[in-house]
């Protein structure tokens, strides 16, 4: 697996801003709403379900944090059982949903979304900047300043991202219950 180089400033860009026009992040606009543009380049839209409306392209990719599994979407999806105001009710399962999640959005528009896009997204966006390369102390931080200053709620969500670790290369614990995916 691609493991992110991480860097300040994208060749060519010249005002100190990296240069999405071209590479990994064609595909979501990283101006856009909700969209968290990480160290490496790639693109992740975090959103709340409840506010159903979000304009812009469908993702290819959707990971959705519920206690139930979400109505069926036209792209590919993956549910993760994780209780409002919560942490997911397997580390196992959630460390494979982050690492499926970071491996697409190298090369598709990725996005994940629970009820109020805050918690439990912000949380799981929080444990995709670590695999990407941000130090799981400065990972809520991260995600504040990047996608949203209230991301992230809960003392013990702040707990579960400070001793996120994601596996060497990526690679995630074999499950202990399996996800449940929809195509």
């Amino acid at each position: 697996m691609e493991r992110p180089v991480v860097r300040d400033v994208a060749p060519g860009s010249g005002d100190g801003r990296p240069d999405y026009r071209c590479g990994v992040c064609d595909r979501w606009d990283p101006e856009a709403e909700g969209v968290l543009v990480l160290p490496s380049g790639r693109c992740v839209r975090g959103r709340g379900l409840r506010p159903t409306s979000r304009a812009g392209p469908s993702p290819n990719f959707g990971l959705y944090l519920l206690v139930r599994g979400p109505k069926p979407f036209p792209w590919l999806s993956r549910w993760l059982r994780w209780p409002d105001l919560g942490l997911p009710s397997s580390r196992s399962d959630a460390c494979d949903a982050f690492t499926e999640a970071w491996e697409r959005s190298g090369d598709q528009r990725v996005e994940i979304a629970c009820g109020g896009g805050r918690g439990r997204t912000g949380t799981a966006l929080a444990c995709l900047a670590i695999i990407d390369g941000v130090h799981p102390t400065k990972a809520v931080a991260y995600v504040r300043q990047h996608y949203d200053r209230r991301a992230v709620e809960t003392p013990w969500q702040r707990r579960y991202v400070a001793h996120y670790r994601a596996h060497p290369l990526g690679a995630a614990t074999p499950a202990t219950r399996p996800s449940e995916r929809h195509h």
